[in-house]
């Protein structure tokens, strides 16, 4: 991920074997990592069960949240592909009981329609 995108926020893939340093010990056994996505600290984690947000507070980065959401809860999400001038995706999800969508914003080229089929898939 280029400096630029980190400042402006935008996401880049990671690959599942990256975030089980900070992950694996949430993982309930038998639950693999599909999807990950580094927002320059924070990282969006989906598997076959959950979507998983890790939000790295602080300037040390030592105070860490993790929302864990199930697939179950979700109601609605949209995705936004990058346009022709656009540098960025866009990920917004309803999470029922929450009056606001969870969004993160992915730098172009992000898998997002990756995203859109695990999200999909799993709300079967």
């Amino acid at each position: 991920m280029g400096l630029l995108d980190g400042l402006l926020g935008h996401g880049s893939d990671v690959t599942p074997a990256d975030v089980m340093a900070e992950v694996g010990d949430m993982l309930v056994e038998g639950e693999p990592v599909h999807l990950a996505f580094r927002v320059v600290r924070d990282l969006m984690v989906f598997t076959d069960r959950r979507m998983i947000l890790v939000d790295k507070q602080g300037l040390t980065g030592r105070k860490v949240e993790y929302l864990s959401v199930p697939y179950r809860a979700i109601t609605m999400f949209s995705i936004e592909n990058a346009g022709s001038f656009d540098l960025d995706s866009e990920l917004k999800v309803w999470v029922s009981g929450q009056p606001q969508p969870i969004g993160r914003t992915l730098k172009r080229g992000a898998d997002i329609r990756g995203i859109q089929r695990a999200i999909a898939s799993s709300l079967r």
